[in-house]
């Protein structure tokens, strides 16, 4: 199992997490099996996610190839996400 840890800050998470939630068919469709998503315990709109992939290589192209960039600059995204490959131990 493969994990993706990513962490980023949104303008309002209520308004940030629909698009999120429709986005999870497209995850699945790249190899995405599961995920969680995390909120700042002082600030609720600092989004931690953790992903589980069938693979590191379906992981980088969902980055690459999917609508990613788009989805979250309208669902209100600031700044670069922080994105971190995970093995399990």
């Amino acid at each position: 199992m493969s994990y993706l840890l990513v962490q980023h800050t949104v303008k309002d998470y209520d308004t940030w997490r629909p698009y999120y939630d429709q986005h999870a068919a497209t995850r699945a469709d790249f190899g995405c099996t599961g995920d969680q998503v995390f909120q700042d315990a002082g600030d609720p709109n600092k989004i931690t996610l953790l992903f589980e992939w069938d693979s590191f290589e379906s992981a980088d192209r969902f980055l690459k190839e999917s609508n990613l960039a788009e989805v979250m600059q309208n669902a209100g995204v600031i700044g670069q996400p922080h994105v971190t490959f995970l093995n399990g131990a």
